[in-house]
């Protein structure tokens, strides 16, 4: 497996991940003074909780806080090479739902290393599963229940604010545009799960995961919105590239010049920040970013 150099990757091969089940078995490790965390959303929580201490590496998509980036990076998560992981000398590894590959697991396992898995989810009730998992791991849940209701209360604020919203916006979320071929999220991804939580509808319900669409069916999705990650490279489109392509000129998003980009990690992470950038998003699609 070739390993992914853009959040662009890491979100397509994350799209891949099975619905989680939240009643996973997870219990607290053995040893918790040497912690290698898979998984961007997971190193987050850690530092929120104040147990960054225990960190001793990270994998590509802890791309937050920027402390985080001063661990150890053994890897992507996907791909995940036992002596890489092995280097830091590991007392237990806690990874997202999907990390592998499982057989690198299985070779760290014989090797002594203890891991559990925590599972994914792109909703509220997925971040704070994720929030209570990481406590439970570390043996401190009671600070993980502090966070957890802190959260709880910031995505119930959210839900009565978008629950207001009488005419919800269609978005359309575009992960690349190379030369001119639109690949856009369906169903089952971090951003149709982003788009929900800000009392939007994902313009795209026909497939899940991340595809290419055809100019047709970009004109036929006629999104009011077009959401991106704010990013470079090779994978980025600027906004006179998306305004020229011709199906997205004929939609209400072309047509409005209505394209909002945000942060990956902070839009499609799935961790603390989340209620913030639904919010965020919400300012965006109502117009009311910048009053």
């Amino acid at each position: 497996m070739r390993i992914p150099t853009s959040f662009a990757a890491i979100l397509v091969a994350a799209s891949l991940v099975t619905a989680p089940s939240f009643a996973q078995d997870l219990h607290k490790f053995a040893d918790t003074s040497r912690l290698v965390s898979i998984g961007g959303s997971l190193t987050e929580i850690f530092y929120e909780l104040g147990a960054e201490d225990v960190l001793v590496a990270r994998d590509q998509t802890a791309l937050y806080p920027e402390a985080a980036l001063s661990l150890p990076d053994v890897g992507y998560m996907r791909a995940l090479a036992p002596e890489g992981v092995l280097s830091v000398n590991p007392s237990g590894l806690l990874v997202i739902e999907g990390s592998g590959p499982p057989e690198a697991l299985e070779v760290l396992s014989h090797a002594g290393v203890e891991y559990q898995t925590v599972p994914e989810g792109y909703s509220a009730e997925g971040v704070l599963a994720k929030v209570r998992a990481v406590g439970e791991a570390l043996g401190i849940e009671d600070k993980a229940e502090t966070l957890a209701q802190k959260l709880e209360a910031d995505f119930a604020a959210l839900k009565t604010r978008t629950d207001a919203i009488t005419a919800p916006r269609k978005v359309l979320f575009i992960l690349s545009n190379q030369g001119g071929q639109i690949q856009a999220s369906g169903t089952g991804t971090a951003a149709n799960g982003i788009i929900a939580l800000a009392g939007a509808e994902n313009a795209i319900t026909e497939y899940e995961g991340y595809r290419p669409l055809s100019e047709e069916a970009i004109t036929a999705a006629a999104p009011d919105a077009i959401l991106m990650m704010d990013r470079g490279g090779d994978h980025g489109a600027t906004e006179a590239e998306l305004l020229a392509h011709p199906a997205i000129a004929l939609t209400p998003a072309g047509q409005n010049k209505a394209i909002y980009r945000l942060d990956g990690a902070y839009l499609l992470g799935f961790g603390p920040r989340t209620a913030a950038a639904a919010n965020e998003l919400v300012d965006l699609l109502e117009g009311k970013a910048h009053e």
